[in-house]
């Protein structure tokens, strides 16, 4: 390094941010053989050490070509951001959808997409202004009287509805539940190649308490005849191109996920009227599965005797390979499948990625949350070592299924220094979250590899 050294680690800092392999090559060195990436040591190890801000503590455990933690943050998120993500440049747009309150991280401006920074899912239950959003079309005007909304419920049914929102609400008895939401495009940064669309990182999800009328006991007051197997549903949305003529998004699920006890005709979310950037004043929560099937300012639910094939079920749209396939490569629709059920995915919520702790801290506490789509979180592991040891996290307990579950684990910290956490979830079949993103698809849904945040103590 030289005299240069103040510019070789601001270099290979911009680099990895820039150019990952360039970065490795300085970091790593050339090597012989079939790979020429090893384990830091010599000059690399100076210069990631100086890069980082500090002795890297368990190096000789770092894989080689990892991109750092403190690297891969993405600079629109600031400190607070979410480790691997190549989502908006520094200074990026920010939606605040109450005042004074934390602004979420504006990745497509129209159709609206925001995610939430993932320091601020802390919360047992996501706060209303902390809450993500993702549009596939236009939003709609505010309803001017909430009750007054109506929905239709028809296609295969015996009895059709046309209902107001007003007497929809003393059809029976509201449930309330505390359920994940998540975007199916969740995780979609991570992909390599890239993907189009936002790019979302690990904050395309909350966990509110949703409150409204089981979709089931709509269903049943309708006569469900045998013959439906699939619901459609329809919003007041409008197509991003503004083609009146075509429907923003029009997603449904199988009778049997329609008929869940959880399955829910929601109209208020965290104890008040749902706001109509949340799809106010009526949406559906089908929790655990991808949330474009969870339609806002929902007006139709229709009942098929086949498959829905609306917009954005057709082709790969909301679709993943059957069997994996060439990263960046075209495939055929018969290859694919629907995405229902989220994979399993867990986040650290505190400390904030690039979080500095001070000189002779030696314990660090840790707070997350996990969830599995249909499935229960089984168990969460955290390591401080790059993957060389594990410690099981404590698990909180759910309050109801589909809740996420938060837990909490403390690490000893053998001296100051640079720290990465990575935090995986196992669900109850057994499958835990992968390194990186598999099953590459090219609409980028489901990615879900562990997540990394950096700390420097001292």
């Amino acid at each position: 390094m030289g005299q240069d050294h103040g510019k070789r680690e601001r270099l290979l800092a911009e680099l990895y941010a820039d150019d990952p392999e360039r970065a490795d090559a300085l970091a790593f060195g050339r090597r012989t053989g079939p790979s020429r990436r090893g384990f830091l040591e010599g000059a690399g190890l100076a210069a990631m050490s100086t890069a980082v801000g500090g002795p890297i503590v368990f190096a000789a455990h770092m894989p080689g070509g990892l991109v750092p933690a403190a690297f891969a943050q993405d600079p629109g998120r600031e400190t607070a951001g979410d480790a691997g993500s190549a989502g908006p440049e520094s200074g990026a747009q920010r939606l605040r959808i109450a005042a004074r309150t934390p602004g979420l991280v504006v990745l497509r401006s129209s159709p609206l997409a925001a995610e939430t920074p993932v320091h601020l899912l802390d919360d047992d239950t996501t706060p209303t202004s902390r809450f993500y959003v993702s549009n596939s079309g236009l939003m709609p005007e505010p309803a001017t009287d909430a009750d007054a909304w109506t929905l239709t419920i028809d296609g295969e049914v015996n009895r059709p509805l046309e209902i107001a929102l007003g007497d929809l609400k003393k059809r029976g008895v509201p449930r309330t539940y505390r359920m994940v939401l998540e975007t199916g495009a969740n995780g979609r940064s991570f992909f390599v190649p890239r993907v189009d669309g936002p790019q979302w990182s690990n904050g395309g999800t909350g966990c509110a308490e949703w409150t409204g009328l089981p979709l089931a006991s709509a269903l049943t007051a309708v006569g469900v005849r045998p013959s439906a197997v699939y619901t459609g549903n329809y919003g007041a949305d409008r197509h991003a191109s503004g083609d009146p003529s075509r429907p923003a998004l029009s997603r449904g699920v199988p009778i049997a996920k329609a008929m869940s006890p959880y399955s829910l005709l929601v109209w208020a979310m965290n104890g008040r009227p749902l706001q109509h950037i949340h799809g106010g004043p009526l949406r559906l929560v089908h929790p655990g599965w991808p949330g474009s099937v969870s339609h806002k300012w929902l007006t139709r639910i229709t009942l098929r005797n086949r498959e829905h094939d609306g917009e954005g079920m057709q082709g790969t749209s909301h679709r993943v390979p059957v069997r994996p396939i060439m990263p960046g490569s075209a495939a055929g629709a018969r290859d694919f499948r629907i995405l229902e059920s989220m994979p399993v995915r867990s986040i650290v919520t505190s400390p904030a990625n690039g979080t500095r702790l001070p000189a002779g801290t030696r314990e660090l506490r840790l707070r997350g949350a996990a969830w599995a789509g249909e499935l229960e979180v089984l168990r969460v592991d955290v390591s401080l070592d790059f993957g060389a040891t594990w410690q099981r996290a404590v698990l909180a307990a759910a309050r109801n299924r589909f809740d996420w579950r938060r837990w909490l684990a403390a690490l000893r910290l053998p001296s100051d220094g640079y720290y990465e956490v990575w935090v995986r979830a196992t669900d109850s079949a057994g499958r835990a979250q992968p390194h990186t993103a598999g099953n590459w698809n090219p609409g980028g849904y489901a990615a879900n590899p562990m997540h990394r945040i950096a700390v420097l103590a001292g």
